[in-house]
């Protein structure tokens, strides 16, 4: 994983290079993390089952021969109340508006939910171009794809319309070429080897977060946050030390599991992918500290970094 930083200087001046930045929209839980993996190639944004998984903004930069893609993944856009899913609202607009170009992804297998006309509305006041993803079609019957390719071309002014799976990596190809020619004619903004932005620190406290969806259930995950308050790099031997805070102390039980099982299971799974994507030794210990009500907390949400 590459953790540069955006360069201040041209990388690119092929003539006619395309270059800009897409920003990848839509309710929670449509697809929006996996598609970016595809496009990448690796995995740079965490997955779970369960929405609003993603909480930050993750960039990732995939370099063909004439153009750059900048990509924004972005947390699910929905109506609100938390204090916390009032900022990743924010996240995901914000990236909207840097853009170049913006993809509404929705879901053939139930396509304009309530939430999807209330994202495209929040969108389409941005006059950016549109691109609709339509995701999941491994789960429907092709003939059921014109009706909503129909019914979608009259809802808005859409430039261009791509059906895909981003689970099975079907249809990626042709949202790429769809998306190219739309991006502004311009340099490279990032090196050709750079895959994201992110530092690793904050890498790491996501993967941990992400163990956290998959083996928790019910409000247990949407209360907890991951900080990294020790990391000591050796040549042998990466020692990470993380807290995982949570808003009561129940939960704080749940975490840690009878005799410690699922705390030990949390960081098994973390442990190991950290250490295949790092290529190095990891010793990760973990430690559970309740936060009361973070969640709903501006002063909190600063303090774990949501601010």
């Amino acid at each position: 994983m590459s953790i540069e930083k955006k360069s201040p200087e041209i990388i690119s001046a092929k003539p006619e290079f395309r270059c800009g930045y897409i920003t990848i929209a839509g309710r929670p839980n449509v697809g929006k993390s996996t598609l970016l993996n595809q496009i990448l190639g690796q995995k740079v944004a965490i997955i779970s089952p369960k929405p609003n998984t993603t909480r930050n903004r993750i960039l990732g930069v995939k370099t063909l021969e004439d153009a750059q893609l900048i990509f924004l993944d972005t947390p699910g856009i929905h109506q609100a109340t938390k204090e916390l899913n009032k900022y990743m609202v924010e996240q995901a607009l914000r990236s909207a508006r840097e853009a170049d170009l913006i993809y509404l992804m929705i879901e053939a297998n139930t396509p304009w939910q309530e939430e999807d006309i209330f994202t495209f509305r929040q969108l389409a006041v941005l006059e950016l171009p549109l691109i609709l993803v339509i995701n999941k079609i491994d789960l429907v019957k092709k003939r059921d794809l014109l009706p909503l390719i129909d019914y979608s071309q009259k809802l808005g002014p859409f430039k261009e319309i791509v059906p895909i799976s981003a689970l099975k990596a079907d249809g990626i190809d042709e949202l790429i070429n769809a998306t190219i020619p739309y991006l502004p004619e311009s340099p490279a903004l990032f090196p050709e080897d750079m895959v994201t932005d992110q530092a690793e620190r904050f890498w790491v406290s996501e993967v941990i977060r992400e163990k956290l969806f998959l083996l928790t259930h019910q409000e247990v995950p949407y209360s907890t946050a991951v900080l990294i308050e020790d990391w000591k790099e050796t040549p042998n031997l990466l020692r990470i030390r993380a807290i995982i805070f949570v808003e009561r102390p129940s939960q704080k039980g749940i975490i840690i599991g009878e005799k410690g099982r699922m705390i030990k299971k949390i960081g098994t799974l973390a442990r190991e992918e950290i250490e295949f994507f790092l290529g190095t030794k990891v010793y990760l210990e973990l430690r559970v500290k309740v936060s009361k009500n973070w969640t709903k907390d501006p002063y909190a949400l600063r303090r774990m970094g949501y601010r």
